[in-house]
């Protein structure tokens, strides 16, 4: 029975998560999963710097973290060469969407995404009260001119777009989304979630421009850096945008060693690249062992691989649940036609190992269990 005490906006909401973590999988399986390549976390671990500093923290953990971030925010100025009025610092990227969509987005507001987009994004607008519009991908992109179209007939508060794409991978080069932001109507806000920005091509960033108040920028220390335990992420944006925050965002939500963590890779740029290079050499494995089991991997500036099935979402979704019973944790696509594809995070070669042994073996009785055609030999 509903709790009478609830608003009626929560009363009317599901209790559900935009995600079913590992470890709930787990405790399901009843076992450990041997290879967890599903979430888009680095296997490779963080900079030993950062490890060291949450080590040095260890013993300060009765104190809070700076409730302003000034140590990071200073640091992260430095290295994006822009101003620290212009970053705000949270609990990753959920968290600050979470804040943006409480700012901007009230009961019966217009928000527009991609449909099959990242969806923790549509979680935080339907929380709120928001509605929620959204266009299709195109060609296995998101579509930046249709996503603008879309915000001009509906009225639209905050318009989101990944870049590079979760769950696709894919990306728009940096002039292409400069003239989104371009078009961006008045009245909406613009939220560019760039979690694999450190991962992408060059040309796929454009240059910052903090005086620009129709878009805001997401960065995180979750994916290339490592640091997905600590939940730590930053927003960049014109200086009056990234205030916003400070009328409802948690003070003390991101922990002191958590901020030391950040603050440690951060200045390990040297270990950055190292991380770039091996999940490029990871992508490319993937996109190997896909090929040899007759899957098409689709081209990717993140830090996992999109592999085409070459069916439909019924049959992804019945590999995706034969790996799994196998002990291999990846995810995938949830809306069609991108749902006729698995999603695979990069590891170490020792996860890849695994995944690479059991594939043949999911692909059979994924294709038995649907009564499709055998895979290649």
């Amino acid at each position: 029975m509903d709790d009478q005490r609830l608003t009626p906006l929560a009363a009317s909401l599901p209790a559900s998560v935009p995600f079913v973590g590992p470890e709930a999988q787990e405790r399901a399986l009843g076992q450990a999963f041997l290879a967890r390549l599903g979430a888009n976390e680095s296997g490779f671990g963080p900079s030993p710097a950062a490890c060291a500093a949450i080590t040095a923290q260890a013993e300060a953990t009765w104190m809070y973290g700076d409730p302003e971030f000034v140590a990071l925010r200073n640091a992260l100025a430095q290295h994006h060469n822009i101003a620290p009025a212009s970053i705000m610092v949270g609990e990753g990227i959920d968290g600050l969407l979470g804040y943006l969509v409480r700012l901007y987005v009230g009961t019966g507001d217009a928000v527009v995404t991609s449909a099959g987009a990242y969806p923790t994004f549509n979680y935080h607008v339907s929380g709120f009260g928001g509605v929620v519009h959204t266009v299709p991908f195109l060609k296995d992109h998101e579509d930046p001119e249709a996503l603008i179209s879309k915000a001009n007939k509906v009225g639209a508060k905050l318009i989101y777009l990944a870049n590079p794409d979760n769950p696709m991978g894919t990306w728009h080069d940096s002039a292409r989304i400069q003239a989104m932001i371009d078009a961006v109507p008045d009245g909406a806000l613009l939220v560019l979630d760039e979690a694999y920005a450190d991962l992408a091509p060059p040309d796929a960033i454009p240059a910052f421009d903090t005086t620009d108040p129709r878009v805001i920028r997401m960065r995180t220390f979750s994916k290339a850096h490592g640091l997905a335990a600590m939940r730590v992420g930053y927003a960049i944006g014109a200086p009056d945008v990234i205030n916003g925050f400070n009328k409802v965002r948690n003070h003390f939500g991101v922990g002191r060693l958590a901020q030391a963590a950040a603050l440690a890779a951060l200045h390990d740029q040297a270990y950055l690249q190292t991380i770039v290079a091996k999940v490029a050499a990871a992508r490319k494995r993937i996109a190997r062992i896909g090929q040899q089991n007759g899957l098409v991997a689709l081209p990717s500036a993140a830090n996992f691989v999109a592999l085409d099935c070459g069916q439909d979402g019924n049959f992804a979704r019945q590999l995706v649940r034969e790996l799994i019973a196998r002990r291999v944790f990846v995810r995938m696509p949830f809306v069609a036609p991108q749902d006729r594809c698995i999603r695979v995070s990069v590891g170490p070669d020792a996860a890849l190992d695994i995944f690479e042994a059991v594939l043949p073996e999911a692909l059979q009785a994924a294709h038995e269990a649907v009564g499709a055609f055998a895979p290649p030999a």
